[in-house]
């Protein structure tokens, strides 16, 4: 069996964990190569460098962000400590405090905002430089260099080796939402489906990538593919989509006749149905690459209008639950209308790349169940 080419996004994103795992280790390698090649003093502080800028960053987005805070704060940091070390010697407690001063205004700085990364390694870069106030210039001299040499590795590494973009794993992540979302609404409007879906479990999964998704946004922002306002368009149809399939999976009827009205409506199970399979379709086109093409029909509840505004109760009270019941249905396939009407307007969503590589996975796939099946034939000798 051959393995997906390397170039595949999906296979960066499904194995993402051991790929980065990877990059370190390649990162510090390298690294640890070049301080031995030219026997950089103090080159501990590169190989620790090396990891810290590295951090639990996969993506391009997360590195190009990060990386850029990183740099800014390494240079600020490492230049302030230097500009430290040059000042007279004559008072004991000037470095010392002169480097909380300048942590405390940087920390101040930064709070609460996008760049307190940069905060963090100014004074991370200030106090490896400084050191323990010695007033050593060319000790401070090459533990910035150490500190720069580990950071500019880290991040060429990260950016050039098998690298994973933040757009690719939204993309991912939104497909798998929308196939949870299938299955959920396919269980719900199918009682033998129900028995084999695990909907807590389900709804979890589908709760904790729209966490992932909005942790996302302002690395793909960097990638310079989608907005941000489109992304939060996105991950809010996601959630209310998710909301009202909620919603669903825990109507109760309080009565046998409002479950009996439901039952009755001719068409309703079709209709629903007709919906999870677009949903599935929808998530398809968004994994493989394609462009978003797939249809949403809406429900029509005027055919069961009548069946819904007069149930009543075998006391003879008006039932609203069927009615309440077909608009959370209505609802549910308007919100996935208008997902699909944003994706579809989104000229940077499909892939030809993503296509070539998906198609060569179904190739795959085909063949081997082909095989299999040829196998598995008893006609064959």
């Amino acid at each position: 069996m051959k393995l997906p080419p390397l170039r595949d996004p999906f296979f960066t994103y499904r194995f993402r964990r051991r790929l980065h795992v990877v990059r370190v280790l390649l990162a510090l390698t390298i690294t640890f190569v070049i301080i031995r090649i030219f026997e950089i003093p103090h080159s501990s502080w590169a190989l620790v460098s090396t990891v810290m800028v590295m951090g639990n960053l996969p993506h391009i987005g997360g590195v190009l962000d990060k990386g850029r805070q990183r740099l800014l704060g390494t240079l600020l940091g490492a230049g302030s400590g230097l500009v430290l070390i040059l000042l007279p010697p004559g008072l004991p407690l000037l470095v010392p405090a002169g480097s909380l001063a300048a942590i405390g205004i940087a920390t101040w700085l930064t709070f609460g905002s996008r760049h307190g990364y940069s905060g963090l390694m100014f004074a991370i870069s200030l106090l490896l430089v400084v050191g323990d106030g010695s007033h050593d210039l060319g000790i401070g001299l090459w533990r910035a260099f150490d500190v720069l040499l580990g950071t500019l590795v880290g991040i060429i590494v990260t950016v050039l080796v098998l690298p994973q973009k933040a757009t690719d794993m939204m993309r991912f992540m939104l497909a798998e939402n929308l196939d949870r979302m299938a299955r959920l609404f396919h269980a719900h409007t199918t009682a033998a489906a129900s028995l084999d879906v695990d909907t807590r479990a389900l709804l979890k999964a589908t709760s904790a990538s729209l966490v992932k998704q909005r942790g996302l946004v302002d690395a793909i922002h960097r990638e310079r593919r989608l907005r941000r306002d489109e992304l939060d368009d996105i991950i809010s149809l996601q959630r209310r989509m998710l909301s009202t399939i909620e919603l669903l999976l825990e109507t109760h009827w309080t009565t046998r006749a409002g479950h009996d009205r439901i039952e009755a409506m001719t068409g309703l199970r079709e209709e629903q149905h007709r919906l999870a399979r677009e949903l599935g379709t929808l998530a398809f086109q968004v994994r493989t690459g394609q462009p978003i093409e797939v249809e949403i029909n809406p429900f029509d509840l005027q055919r069961h209008a009548e069946l819904a505004s007069s149930a009543r109760s075998d006391e003879g009270r008006v039932l609203f639950s069927p009615s309440g019941y077909l608009w959370l249905n209505r609802e549910l396939a308007r919100l996935t209308d208008d997902l699909v009407t944003r994706l579809g307007g989104l000229n940077r969503l499909p892939s030809r790349r993503l296509r070539r590589a998906s198609g060569r996975r179904w190739a795959r796939r085909e063949s081997a169940l082909n095989d299999r099946g040829a196998q598995d034939d008893p006609r064959q000798p």
